[in-house]
């Protein structure tokens, strides 16, 4: 099949080679020339402008947006009156699921079909594939079934005894919106995993907090019995020891020991930590349903508190302890 790339950032040129790789066409454009002059030495067709990509892809046409999810209706603006009937838009960005539902019913009154593809694999996915999240009308989705089928990763896991294509990598989650929303949730599910990592091995890390010299004044907790932390883990080690027959296992534990063996301090890292919104989306669907999320909700603030976004509530606090009990702050 054929398909028109539009955004050739850290995840649309690398879908597109692995598109190339399985047999596909692509047209490739970018606001960079130079990432497009990259992919057309791949093997894809160039295209400098988004009138030229529309051109070069044959009717019915299928674009797909790869694209930061602040730029698709801009992106979509720009393309969608070069577009005819029977075209289809793929967003494989992380687009809020309220702006997919609306782009749908819009785009489908000019007789043009939308999907939204939430797309997991990170810079990975070249070789190891997409996990792809699919919501859409079934038509134009059953139709790009080639597409889907070669972006995932295929029959690498074990499979499980349901038929379908759950086990391949991809799946048709519902209507428009349906992608992005179980895609959204994959990513507060991440947040939660990661922060579970990352507070158990700083736990780890202090484990020797008893051989140090103790402090005693009013500010500062006794340790009670420090002959219980006298511990020097090697976490490098102890990530990779869990890779094999832990139950903890998986691919964010196989990065994290992967990490930890090149810089076991991560002394190359600040500790500020993004969200790019699903997180916050998620604890938003949370509310709407009444369901608790308590662990996506601590993670989520935990990436708040990464960015200094504490500050001035632990300024609050110093201001009144130092009011009710004359407690100075510790440098």
């Amino acid at each position: 099949m054929q398909i028109g790339m539009i955004g050739l950032g850290r995840m649309g040129a690398n879908m597109s080679r692995r598109l190339m790789r399985g047999g596909h066409d692509v047209v490739a454009n970018d606001r960079s020339p130079e990432a497009v002059a990259a992919l057309v030495k791949d093997g894809a067709a160039g295209a400098d402008s988004l009138e030229q990509l529309v051109q070069k892809c044959r009717a019915p046409r299928t674009i797909c947006l790869m694209v930061p999810a602040g730029v698709v209706d801009s992106a979509l603006t720009s393309v969608v009156p070069l577009l005819s009937k029977n075209d289809i838009v793929i967003d494989g960005g992380n687009s809020h699921y309220h702006d997919d539902i609306e782009r749908s019913r819009s785009l489908s009154a000019s007789g043009i079909h939308y999907i939204d593809m939430g797309t997991s694999g990170g810079v990975w996915g070249l070789e190891r594939g997409y996990c792809l999240m699919i919501g859409g009308e079934r038509e134009p989705v059953q139709r790009l079934d080639p597409i889907f089928r070669t972006l995932a990763p295929g029959g690498t896991a074990p499979a499980s005894n349901k038929s379908g294509t759950a086990q391949l990598g991809y799946l048709h989650c519902g209507p428009a919106g349906a992608g992005h929303f179980v895609k959204m949730i994959h990513n507060g599910i991440e947040y939660g995993l990661m922060a579970a990592y990352a507070e158990g091995l700083n736990i780890l890390r202090h484990a020797n907090v008893g051989s140090s010299t103790a402090e005693h004044d009013a500010e500062t907790t006794p340790l009670r019995s420090p002959e219980h932390y006298q511990y020097d883990f090697k976490l490098d080690e102890i990530a990779e020891v869990w890779r094999h027959g832990s139950v903890i296992s998986s691919w964010l534990l196989d990065l994290t020991a992967s990490a930890l063996a090149t810089d076991p301090s991560l002394e190359k890292f600040g500790g500020r930590v993004s969200d790019s919104g699903e997180g916050r989306w998620s604890l938003q669907a949370a509310n709407d349903e009444g369901v608790p999320a308590h662990v996506l909700a601590a993670a989520l603030f935990e990436r708040f508190a990464s960015r200094d976004q504490d500050l001035f509530q632990n300024k609050v606090l110093s201001a009144m302890r130092l009011g009710f009990g004359g407690h100075q702050e510790k440098k």
